[in-house]
């Protein structure tokens, strides 16, 4: 059948499907056989190949005809801010970040779909419920929440992965009504030092798109890396 999902060893690939990130295309996913389970060295080492994880889905883009989502990281050592980062990162220092197992909280759902609704109003998120939150975000061993307090207020919750020599930034969800704060980017700078408090070397950001505004955040981070044909190589 034309829309099954064929099995290619331990990977799937999905049927096409409308692109999320660019209009008027069709996408589809390799992904790792949801049965197979994975330890982290083996999440660890599909990361290194561009994979990413949604829930307990691994998985990367495997369009024939399009290579627009590239994978990027940034190399925790060798980061250094811009100005407007530097800004922020003073900005939030009366933010509290708390660490804690991943898991369902009523606090964090309600965060969530504030924030959903705000930033993919009638996209593939809205309105969630409290089973598609706990799938999208929890699902495997590696994970953790950080939470970002101000003035003991939730207002960001950052959903990160600890790989073997790696952090990888899974979603992060944040109040909407705070934009001057600018919590996304603090996010990212806060699991840049953490990345470099563990004595890791890499802070994966995911895909990043040049025709996608939604995406232009992550070349911000400099300098950064971007999965090629050959490998990694330095973004210029």
């Amino acid at each position: 059948m034309r829309d099954a999902v064929h099995k290619i060893n331990s990977l799937l690939l999905s049927p096409e499907h409308p692109c999320n990130y660019l209009p008027g295309r069709t996408a589809r996913m390799i992904f790792l056989d949801p049965g197979a389970a994975p330890q982290n060295h083996v999440y660890s080492q599909l990361a290194k190949q561009g994979f990413r994880r949604s829930g307990s889905t691994l998985y990367r883009p495997g369009c024939e005809h399009c290579r627009a989502c590239i994978p990027v990281r940034i190399p925790v050592d060798d980061f250094t801010p811009v100005r407007s980062q530097r800004r922020t990162w003073q900005r939030n220092q009366d933010v509290n970040v708390q660490l804690r197992p991943a898991g369902f909280a009523d606090e964090h759902f309600a965060l969530y779909q504030r924030y959903v609704n705000w930033r993919h109003p009638g996209g593939s998120l809205d309105k969630p419920s409290t089973a598609d939150y706990a799938a999208f975000l929890t699902g495997h061993q590696a994970t953790f929440f950080a939470e970002l307090r101000l003035r003991g207020q939730l207002v960001g919750v950052a959903v990160v992965d600890a790989l073997e020599n790696a952090l990888s930034a899974v979603y992060t969800f944040y109040s909407p009504e705070l934009p001057q704060r600018s919590f996304g980017t603090f996010a990212i700078l806060w699991e840049i030092s953490e990345a470099r408090r563990r004595h890791l070397r890499w802070l994966y950001l995911g895909y990043w798109i040049a025709e996608s505004q939604k995406m232009a955040y992550k070349s911000r981070f400099r300098p950064f890396e971007q999965l090629t044909a050959n490998g990694w190589e330095a973004a210029i």
